[in-house]
């Protein structure tokens, strides 16, 4: 199953959606991790039926491998 990836690279941010739709207010809930050493931080996104709707990604080059970044959409 190939995940949705898109990748702003001027603000160095990847989102991973994990369902078929993600709407505009759908995700009502975030847990913030921060990765080992500070070098990114990932942001889970739930709806309200706490399912996990997404995944962002602060610092994707340091947290992603380039073959993902490379697959991924471009925006912005």
């Amino acid at each position: 199953m190939d995940l949705p990836v898109t990748y702003d690279a001027s603000a160095d941010c990847a989102y991973i959606q994990l369902v078929p739709r993600v709407g505009r207010g759908a995700a009502v809930a975030q847990e913030v991790v921060e990765a080992p050493g500070d070098r990114a931080t990932v942001v889970l996104d739930f709806d309200a039926e706490g399912r996990l709707l997404g995944i962002e990604v602060v610092g994707a080059r340091a947290a992603l491998a380039e073959s993902v970044l490379e697959h991924a959409t471009r925006i912005g």
